[in-house]
């Protein structure tokens, strides 16, 4: 049911952003009275599931949800319908425009994702406020892995600053990390500030995920609200409703000693202590190979940790949107730098649809629906600006190589072109989602 909540979240999410993408499209091709032979949801190679016909134009859903499409009379596209090419210029034509018409029209799918997004973050701003963890709020420091352990960081460190640059929210830390270069971690162990220098080598490892520096929470009380599909606890008697107290008698101050004490005895079994109805129990049980035990507790961050909430009136949610919106343009921005760097590997953690539907939550939840329809809107954006051809970037490139030379490129070489745009973008494609199989296989 998760898997599917995930699914149906990304394909109306998708849907969302390109629907406005190529409505953005459409009403400039309106505007400038170019006619629009097609308006489609996804792509409908040999055939659609649902068209319909209004006036010149045929509107319908595909069935190869890769995006979507407005055929353009006049203009060589992903249709490559290269006959209407080759008859007389019509006036009602995308090739009969001026250069700055054809250009308006060809950006105005990207500055409408771009305008939905800001809008789509003023309403969540408005309707939802905006809710973290304060960095001066994580009051038992963090927990790192061998990764953290090697870079210098321990179990229990209070971040202070990075950079010397204090970072209020704590969920934004790596992200700042990676995306601005940072040099150095201030941190507060034991009362004694350290400074935790962040070398090249951890770059590519803290963009794959593998190191950990999350709050440190303690140990209890942990009571057991469901299972994991595979939960040798549960197997071995456990129930809902159990209070964990320990392991083989061994009581624990923090979660993380409580998971590496499991992770050291995963071959097991170990007695696990718990108290149930008043009662104290002890089950035998052998954890998995991952070391774990499938159980799950209905703790979460606000319970353990004061959080802090914004709530804006409407006209406070307008900048404060705007803000976010960019704030957002300009990290993704800064992520192609990472991409294209032969030091951060980045490019491996490039991903495709399973990756992309993985980041919407396993239950329904609108405000991060919104949130992450708005992001997407700006990726799509960024992405279709792309001087690739077979994007909206690969058209605007040629308009402006017309524009300021004053000599068009001839409909052939154009043809040519999105050719090899597509070409490349299905390579890219098959990057993205073989780096997903890839990563599903080593599991």
């Amino acid at each position: 049911m998760t898997v599917l909540i995930k699914i149906l979240q990304f394909v109306l999410s998708l849907s969302i952003i390109v629907l406005i993408h190529e409505f953005g499209h459409f009403v400039f091709a309106k505007l400038f009275k170019t006619r629009v032979e097609k308006f489609y949801l996804f792509f409908d190679p040999w055939f659609s599931i649902f068209k319909f016909r209004k006036g010149e134009t045929e509107y319908g859903i595909g069935w190869l949800p890769l995006g979507g499409y407005v055929k353009i009379a006049g203009m060589i596209d992903e249709s490559m319908d290269t006959e209407q090419m080759k008859q007389p210029v019509q006036p009602w034509e995308f090739r009969a425009k001026t250069s700055w018409q054809r250009l308006a029209i060809m950006t105005a799918g990207v500055v409408f994702n771009f305008l939905s997004a800001l809008l789509i973050y003023v309403l969540v701003l408005f309707a939802w406020g905006e809710t973290y963890l304060p960095t001066s709020n994580v009051k038992f420091g963090i927990v790192t892995d061998s990764v953290g352990y090697k870079m210098g960081l321990r179990n229990g460190d209070k971040i202070l600053t990075v950079d010397n640059q204090y970072i209020d929210n704590f969920m934004r830390i790596t992200p700042d990390i990676l995306l601005n270069s940072r040099k150095s971690i201030q941190v507060d162990r034991n009362g004694e500030k350290i400074n935790i220098p962040i070398t090249a080598e951890y770059i590519p490892l803290m963009l794959k995920g593998k190191m950990q520096m999350e709050p440190r929470t303690p140990f209890g009380p942990y009571t057991v609200s469901g299972f994991a599909k595979e939960s040798p606890a549960k197997n071995a008697g456990m129930q809902a409703g159990d209070e964990l107290l320990g392991l083989n008698g061994i009581q624990f101050s923090w979660y993380d000693e409580f998971q590496k004490y499991l992770a050291d005895n995963k071959k097991g079994p170990v007695n696990v202590n718990v108290l149930r109805k008043g009662e104290k129990v002890d089950l035998s049980v052998t954890p998995t190979a991952a070391g774990i035990l499938g159980i799950y507790s209905s703790r979460s961050l606000d319970k353990i940790f004061e959080l802090k909430t914004i709530n804006y009136g409407f006209f406070q949610s307008i900048p404060a949107g705007i803000r976010k919106g960019f704030k957002t343009i300009g990290d993704y921005l800064k992520q192609f730098k990472l991409i294209f760097s032969r030091h951060t590997k980045a490019y491996e953690s490039l991903g495709g649809f399973i990756t992309i539907g993985s980041i919407f939550p396993g239950v329904w939840d609108w405000q991060s629906f919104w949130n992450l329809t708005a992001f997407l809107s700006i990726i799509l954006a960024v992405m279709n600006l792309l001087p690739i051809p077979g994007l909206d970037g690969g058209h605007v490139m040629f308009l402006l190589f017309e524009v300021v030379t004053g000599k068009k490129p001839s409909d052939k070489f154009l043809e040519y072109a999105q050719i090899v745009g597509m070409v490349i973008l299905f390579a890219l494609l098959i990057i993205a989602n073989g780096n997903d199989i890839l990563r599903l296989l080593r599991k």
